[in-house]
């Protein structure tokens, strides 16, 4: 955005948009490019607005298609702990049951595995609940900050656009 709002023609931006590349910002000022390319110089603003939601609206796409894996992670991971847990309880009780005897030699093995894989899930999971809630976050900044460049990007090519006094 700094760049952009220092540079004054469109082909000053272009020669700085590739060191930007990995930028969601720098793909919404390729696709208003592209579209001034397509109509031989003389766009009109529609048609450049379109263009700027398209490629931000891909932008999003692509920046959220890892999103549902998080959320996965963070939703699942927990409920295979806890099925690990009644497992080691189970476990436990199996040991109970064949030592004859209430000792905790017969019941520590199983409340051992049931704690660990109960840690084990959370320590899955709050990770990537954490991740989740934070690039979240990020991407709808992004969202935000690719309307608002195509809308500075609309009005310095309508500013260029007019005849001038």
């Amino acid at each position: 955005m700094r760049a952009f709002r220092k540079t004054a023609r469109l082909n000053e931006i272009a020669s700085v948009a590739e060191q930007f590349k990995p930028s969601p910002l720098v793909a919404v000022f390729e696709g208003a490019v592209d579209e001034i390319k397509k109509s031989g110089g003389a766009p009109k603003l529609t048609s450049i607005q379109r263009a700027t939601q398209i490629a931000s609206s891909e932008e999003l796409t692509r920046l959220e298609s890892r999103l549902p894996w998080l959320a996965t992670t963070g939703a699942i991971t927990p409920f295979i702990g806890l099925f690990g847990t009644v497992w080691g309880i189970i476990d436990a009780f199996h040991g109970l049951g064949t030592a004859g005897a209430a000792t905790l030699r017969a019941v520590a093995p199983g409340i051992s595995e049931a704690l660990i894989t109960t840690a084990a899930g959370l320590v899955a999971a709050i990770p990537a609940v954490i991740a989740y809630n934070l690039f979240s976050s990020q991407i709808r900044e992004f969202g935000s900050r690719m309307d608002d460049f195509s809308l500075e990007l609309l009005n310095a090519i309508d500013r260029n656009s007019e005849p001038r006094p």
